[in-house]
């Protein structure tokens, strides 16, 4: 993937006062994000007893919430925001007060000894909605089908801008799942270099197309239906599942039924289909797991201008159920301790 950048090199730091860094390993091409404006001092690392993180949940009463009233909190200006007829608000997008990538035309290159990287030239942008308890599980589809409208929305402004080849948007539900903010939001970052995991997908989708001129997930979703016993939710657009290889128990994917690669291109009734599927699949979860952390994101094909026909995009929605021992970090193969066809059962069960 070709990257635009300053041709000037930089070795000094000190030029670049104010920007993230995307560090590259040396052996694996893996990019690592060095955000100097979320930086911390080394203490600030020091274990919280869980005794005190339940303290803290608990005392989660909406008070004082920076996103409640964004305008008061001193958020910068909303870059999207959509209103009731009455003229409240219901859903806003900003930019990101401590942004993991700074906003900057074109990334300049870091070379340190053996190693490269280069400024973490990018947007990040935050997605509120209104209500401080009703998470996306609560939510009816009409306002769920908002959330998406409003990814797409901004998805759509922001791949146009100079640097950006591609666009990660996520949710973070609870603080083991990296929610610093316990009001629900979404977050959307888009940067100048495609992940090495995204990639894989890539090359994979690429490699089973050429091998059986056919989608790989497109495949997936056949199987799943004609099989069944994965599914948690469907429609006639839209399908959930437990994946055959699931990372995480629990773990599930939302995927349209129709081979498209490109989230942003979904239409108004798709966004409603889509948001029907989702919220029945995470109200499931909620139901079913008693409200656990969460995370989920959407995978869909870069828009570095090149051609992905062989992807199929996707929402992936991983529970915290466990966490990462010694052999999941050196191997990175997750243990899981539920079959996906049982959790996919448990998951049905809770929309009876």
């Amino acid at each position: 993937m070709e990257i635009k950048i300053n041709n000037k090199k930089e070795n000094k730091p000190e030029n670049n006062k104010g920007f993230s860094e995307l560090r590259q390993d040396l052996v694996t091409g893996d990019w690592v994000v060095i955000a100097t404006g979320r930086s911390k001092r080394p203490e600030d690392f020091f274990a919280v007893k869980s005794e005190d993180k339940n303290e803290e949940r608990n005392n989660d009463n909406g008070e004082d919430c920076l996103f409640c009233d964004p305008e008061k909190s001193g958020q910068e200006k909303d870059v999207l925001i959509y209103r009731r007829s009455d003229g409240e608000w219901t859903l806003r997008v900003f930019p990101n007060k401590y942004p993991a990538f700074s906003r900057a035309k074109i990334p300049r290159p870091i070379e340190k000894g053996p190693y490269f990287a280069m400024t973490g030239v990018g947007y990040h942008e935050v997605v509120v909605t209104r209500d401080h308890y009703r998470h996306l599980a609560l939510m009816e589809k009409e306002e769920v089908a908002e959330v998406f409208d409003a990814f797409a929305d901004r998805y759509l402004d922001l791949m146009n801008k100079k640097s950006v080849n591609y666009i990660s948007i996520f949710h973070n539900h609870g603080k083991e799942a990296g929610a610093s903010i316990a009001h629900p939001h979404s977050q959307i970052i888009a940067i100048p270099v495609i992940s090495p995991y995204i990639n894989l997908e890539l090359k994979g989708a690429e490699s089973y197309w050429r091998a059986n001129k056919e989608c790989v997930y497109c495949a997936m979703v056949n199987y799943e239906k004609e099989s069944g016993e994965r599914i948690v939710c469907e429609n006639d657009e839209f399908i959930a599942f437990c994946p055959f290889a699931s990372r995480v128990a629990f773990e599930v994917w939302v995927m349209p039924k129709k081979h498209t690669p490109y989230f942003e291109r979904i239409n108004d009734e798709s966004k409603l289909k889509l948001a029907e599927v989702f919220q029945k699949s995470l109200n499931s979860i909620y139901k079913g797991l008693n409200n656990p952390p969460f995370n989920f994101y959407i995978h869909t094909a870069p828009c570095d201008g090149k051609d992905y026909h062989h992807f199929h995009w996707h929402i992936e929605i991983l529970p915290h159920t466990a966490i990462w021992a010694g052999f999941e970090l050196q191997t990175g193969i997750e243990i899981s301790t539920i079959q996906p066809e049982k959790a996919a059962e448990y998951l049905r069960k809770q929309q009876i």
